[in-house]
């Protein structure tokens, strides 16, 4: 009966077939990757139609996802196509989807030189179907785009074992991140970097699930990529559609959504051996039920174990960095109309890692660190959003309100010397409520427009203590709190065939609020001037053009603008208050072709930002990170992306980055700091700006150039098994930790590696992968604990592993 299924998807999502004239108006249509027959029952409960297919081998063709609005003819001609078949009306309302006639034989002729070249060009493809970026806000297709924007798809995110954030910053060159661990790290694209640490400042990179924000001044919670039909990756600020926190761009996370009359599962098991490290193991799956024809449940949960491969040889314990990830999603689908849906979403991810990952240069044994007390941290993540969407006659309308609480404890070697052990522990907790509601119309007679309005709440508590034997004793801490009114809008108008203009603004209203936690009582007096509340208005314009020169060939420009707003920071037991910083950004580019959609496709990108009152973080007297802001600077960044196909299933995709990147002149109160901290000995024959500018006056994290190189190949064994392969290596450049006289460490110049194979059908798989396949060590951040800035500490990369993997869908 299974067998019968892609075969025949004579099914409607409602108990009566569609009349004709319904089904000519078109609808919204969403299909996942996947065999042919399987898309053809999605498709067919979407669309009230009848689609049948004839050829069992075409229903279990692997044809990718598509969405959007379109007719019921346009949708199923789509699929047909995709699995290079045709697609042939039989009633209203009714397909049959067949086996394309093959060309008949050409008369045999010598063989010419061009002819011989012509044997081995790749075979002409079939018109890709439109890309479309749901991070536009507009569903704009990715040739309208002024900007640079890429786009994983699940099957590559799966590729070798559900991951992180690491699936992410492996395939994207100009996506970085820091490397304290799984739930602490910060991101950045491009140049825009501003700390190391988890402190009061904002994320530089806005995340999203959906249309709702992960994070506001909180680190990345690394959620497992567990079942996503994408992530899509947009580059330089994106103020005008996301708001505060997004200078360097916006990451998003788009799920498989539930899907109406399908009941199906699969799973994913792993295990894994880390070189000179400890074992390690991952399990995943997924389930689809309909609930009613009106309602279906969607659920995925994703638990790992990732290997330790530190040892601290002081307290006599090897590979202590063990890490264990247990994290869920579930969401329920209901269709209120033919037009209308309501998502209800929740997820929740809990990592625990035991230990810190950080090490000694030069230590013995390698992969070792000094330090004589367990460190480690506990990150906790919860959201829930509501999402109501539909449509009003051509505009379309999106309405999302989410809870987010996230908690994160950190613990680090605060010991001043080998006899007295002593952690430094930090909690980071955070509770935001975020709502946005937009309408927008495709583009009708040259113009389409977008207009939106959102609220944001997000109150974050910073405690600290230190433990020494039995004894605790409370540091000083903060707590900040802001509330964000906003209205923005954007229009493009098409001046003339291939030429799009668009200009857009946000208008943004802060609130904000914080004051000091566990204050001292001989310092309690400053508490009342840092408790005081301010408010600030902002205005982000942007304007762009769109020059579409062929069908596959675009060259834009762009101007956009980002903020973050102020806040409370902690310096020795003291707290005040750092300014909001903003930015500038010019941007020029071109693309031509799509990847994976052609035998070509090329991005690139120039770009220059100015970037006014930097936040950034430094070591204080008392050896704990601070915030404050460093001045201003100016950020050039260019990237080159391409990919090409040589063969018949084989293709080669390469990216590269570069940053330059200058503070310019420092402010008094850095400028103080340093006097304080650099030896009187260093100061000799120089001044103090010199010594300041020589220790690092460029904005941190970021590598002057970082490149990867990628290749894929997938070959038919049989009619129905299939052998797809993938490797890649990546270069990261030298990089500096920070601004300041303890953060000068330069950190990166290393090449990461990886590749897997899977052997199997579109049911059932084998997977071997391999990672770090030249067993580099590399340094990929340069602090592990700030208390031991004296030290030399590297972070390296995880050891040589090798993984097996079983998948199954049913």
């Amino acid at each position: 009966m299974r067998r019968a299924l892609p075969i025949v998807a004579v099914l409607a999502a409602m108990p009566l077939a569609l009349p004709g004239s319904a089904l000519a108006k078109g609808g919204e249509v969403a299909t996942r990757a996947g065999s042919a027959g399987a898309a053809a029952i999605e498709l067919a409960r979407q669309t009230g139609s009848s689609i049948v297919i004839s050829d069992p081998s075409v229903a279990r063709r692997i044809v990718p996802a598509f969405r959007g609005r379109m007719k019921s003819e346009e949708a199923v001609r789509r699929l047909a196509r995709a699995a290079g078949a045709r697609a042939v009306a039989v009633a209203p309302g009714a397909w049959r989807i067949e086996a394309a006639t093959p060309a008949l034989p050409r008369p045999v002729r010598a063989a010419s030189a061009s002819a011989v070249a012509a044997a081995f060009t790749p075979p002409p493809q079939e018109p890709a179907e439109p890309i479309v970026v749901i991070a536009s806000k507009r569903d704009l297709r990715i040739g309208q785009l002024p900007g640079q924007v890429s786009i994983l798809d699940g099957a590559s995110l799966e590729a070798g074992g559900i991951g992180g954030t690491e699936k992410i910053t492996q395939r994207i060159a100009t996506v970085t991140s820091t490397h304290l661990g799984s739930g602490r790290n910060k991101l950045f694209i491009r140049g825009i970097a501003d700390s190391s640490f988890t402190g009061p400042t904002q994320a530089t990179v806005g995340q999203y699930l959906g249309d709702l924000r992960l994070t506001y001044n909180a680190p990345d919670p690394d959620l497992r990529l567990s079942d996503m039909a994408r992530v899509e990756v947009l580059e330089g600020p994106q103020g005008t559609l996301y708001g505060a926190g997004s200078l360097g761009g916006i990451i998003r996370l788009v799920p498989n959504p539930p899907v109406f009359g399908e009941s199906s599962a699969s799973v994913m098991l792993g295990g894994s051996l880390t070189q000179d490290g400890a074992p390690g193991g991952d399990a995943a799956a997924i389930v689809n039920l309909p609930v009613t024809p009106g309602i279906a449940f969607r659920a995925n949960l994703d638990a790992a174990t990732l290997g330790g491969y530190i040892d601290k040889p002081w307290l006599g314990r090897d590979d202590v960095n063990r890490t264990r990830i247990l994290g869920g999603r579930a969401s329920l689908r209901a269709q209120l109309a033919p037009e209308w849906t309501v998502d209800v979403i929740a997820l929740g991810q809990f990592t625990d890692a035991r230990d810190s990952q950080y090490a000694t240069r030069d230590g013995e044994p390698p992969l070792s660190s000094d330090a004589r007390v367990q460190e480690g941290s506990d990150a906790d993540y919860a959201m829930g959003q509501l999402v109501i969407a539909g449509r009003v006659g051509d505009v379309q309308v999106r309405s999302t309100t989410g809870l987010v609480r996230q908690n994160l404890e950190e613990r680090y070697d605060a010991s001043t010397d080998a006899d007295t052990p002593r952690l430094f522990s930090q909690e980071n907790r955070t509770r935001m409520f975020a709502h946005e509601t937009r309408a927008w119309q495709d583009e009708r007679g040259g113009f389409g427009w977008l207009v939106g309005a959102s609220y944001t709440h997000n109150r974050t508590v910073l405690s600290r203590g230190f433990e020494t034997g039995f004894a605790t004793a409370a540091a000083t801490g903060v707590r900040n709190t802001i509330d964000e009114f906003t209205l923005y809008a954007e229009g493009s108008l098409r001046v003339r065939p291939g030429l799009t203009a668009t200009a857009g603004g946000r208008l943004t209203h802060s609130r904000l609020g914080g004051a000091g936690e566990d204050v001292a009582p001989a310092i309690a007096f400053a508490r009342a001037e840092v408790t005081a509340d301010r408010s600030a208005t902002t205005f982000l314009p942007s304007v762009a053009l769109n020059a579409e020169l062929l069908s596959d060939t675009a060259l834009y420009m762009r101007y956009q603008e980002g903020f973050r707003p102020g806040g409370f920071a902690i310096e020795s037991e003291f707290v005040r208050r750092f300014r909001g910083d903003r930015t500038g950004t010019w941007e020029f580019g071109l693309r031509h072709g799509r990847p994976g959609a052609g035998t070509f496709d090329i991005a690139a990108s120039v770009s220059y930002t100015r970037w006014r009152d930097i936040q950034a973080d430094f070591i204080d007297n008392s050896g704990l990170p601070s915030t404050a802001n460093i001045g201003d600077g100016r950020v050039w960044s260019a990237s080159l992306t391409g990919g090409v196909q040589i063969a018949t299933g084989l293709r080669v995709e390469a990216g590269a980055a570069w940053n330059q990147s200058k503070v310019d002149r420092p402010p008094t109160e850095l400028l103080a700091l340093v006097a304080r901290a650099v030896p009187m000995a260093e100061l000799e024959g120089t001044s103090l700006l010199d010594a300041t500018l020589a220790r690092s006056m460029q904005v941190p994290n970021i590598a002057q150039f970082s490149g990867r190189i990628g290749i894929g190949w997938h070959h038919e064994l049989s009619e129905d098994l299939r052998l797809t392969a993938n490797g890649w290596a990546s270069y990261v450049g030298k990089s500096r930790l920070g601004i300041g006289p303890e953060l000068g460490q330069s950190q990166g110049d290393y090449l990461d590696s990886g590749a897997d194979l899977r052997v199997g059908t579109g049911r059932y798989g084998v997977t071997l992968s391999l990672d770090n396949l030249t067993n580099s060590r590399g340094n990929r951040f340069s602090l592990g604990t700030p208390f031991g800035t004296a030290r030399d500490q590297v972070t390296p990369l995880r050891p040589r592993t090798l993984r097996l993997g079983l998948d199954a869908r049913f």
